[in-house]
């Protein structure tokens, strides 16, 4: 008996053991639940002080002096990636096989036309126009020769001193030097002709884009040597989608960007190729713009194509406030003046400023002046 009394005495004193332990099980997920709860609270700033609605007194503010938001339509354009591209641009090869003596210019330098830009060799060139001359040298006193025979010829058969056939071979034998003659001449126009391919000049007034041969290379007939470009001549080429590209004609003004110099200028729409690209479905538009300093081939452009009309609602900009980051207005609504955050778009050109969201069409304004805050 004494022993089950004991064994009853154990059993309760771990009963009242397992009892805090259990207490502390089921109070540590609450604690834990209560500390993230008071985080996000305090995240959300339930514990800063609430800034309330601005309102004024309207009898503070003078409502005949206010600004009514209204609709203003203005025409909306889409940015299509273009690039500069040279009107006038040409390859710079070689007409025959010579070996390269020497290169004038180098990539970045300004040539003018005519101006000598590769030098090949010329030694066989020189030979070769001199022997062409020592024929036409040759032929011609046969030549003379065969002319002063058919005359004389001419004046016996005259007096009848010569047969015809004598007249005959006389006239033949003149010909056929003065064919001669004419031949060797064309050799000596062509050698000359092969000379002067020896120095090749620019065609045109540009600038050096690059070269891709050395002096000592060979230079064959159209391998490519050098290229120029005009500056002058440069435009902005892009590819445009065909639901704008089908509203463009010829001359319209486009508006183009130059990211790299800040600079936006005015051109016309000068060419429209008329095939879309099959893989895009757009057409290439080639814009025409004065030149400007600093352009060089193959710089970005944007060219911003007009898209369509929408309307806008724009407010001046001494009507805008800011708090920090944040944009507001001071809006006459339900007899009070409220404060009515705001996101703003772009500023056109008289100043005003767009506004996005936040406020509605006639709505009234009132300038942060007004009030006393």
């Amino acid at each position: 008996m004494n022993n089950s009394t004991h064994d009853s005495q154990q059993d309760f004193a771990k009963q009242k053991l397992a009892k805090p332990s259990l207490i502390k099980r089921a109070f540590l997920p609450i604690l834990a639940l209560l500390v993230l709860l008071i985080m996000v609270a305090w995240l959300a700033g339930s514990f800063n002080n609430k800034v309330a609605p601005h309102r004024s007194a309207i009898e503070k503010v003078n409502l005949a002096d206010y600004f009514e938001v209204k609709a203003t339509k203005v025409e909306s354009y889409e940015g299509v990636a273009a690039s500069l591209v040279a009107k006038q641009d040409t390859i710079i090869s070689a007409r025959i096989l010579a070996r390269i003596n020497k290169i004038h210019v180098r990539a970045g330098d300004s040539v003018s036309q005519g101006q000598a830009l590769i030098t090949l060799e010329q030694q066989e060139l020189l030979a070769k126009v001199s022997e062409a001359k020592q024929q036409v040298n040759a032929i011609k006193a046969k030549y003379l020769e065969a002319q002063l025979n058919y005359q004389r010829a001419s004046e016996l058969f005259a007096k009848k001193i010569v047969s015809a056939y004598d007249l005959d071979k006389s006239k033949a034998d003149f010909d056929s030097m003065a064919a001669q003659l004419t031949g060797a001449k064309e050799n000596l126009t062509q050698s000359e002709a092969a000379l002067s391919y020896a120095t090749i000049t620019s065609p045109i007034d540009g600038v050096v884009v690059d070269r891709f041969a050395q002096p000592g290379n060979t230079a064959q007939p159209g391998d490519k040597l050098l290229t120029l470009y005009n500056p002058l001549s440069l435009r902005v080429e892009g590819y445009v989608r065909e639901a704008l590209a089908l509203n463009l004609s010829l001359g319209d003004s486009i508006n183009v960007e130059l990211d790299s110099l800040n600079k936006q200028v005015i051109g016309q729409v000068e060419e429209i190729v008329p095939a879309a690209h099959t893989g895009s479905r757009s057409f290439l538009i080639k814009v025409a713009i004065t030149f400007q300093d600093n352009l060089l081939s193959g710089m970005y452009a944007r060219m911003k194509i007009p898209a369509a009309v929408e309307s806008k609602l724009y407010v001046p900009q001494n009507y805008i406030s800011q708090l920090g980051q944040l944009s507001f207005v001071y809006r006459y609504h339900q007899q009070s003046i409220q404060r009515q955050y705001v996101r703003l778009g772009k500023t056109n050109q008289a100043g005003d400023v767009a506004i996005i969201s936040g406020v509605n069409l006639g709505d009234k304004l009132v300038l942060p002046s007004q009030l006393a805050i």
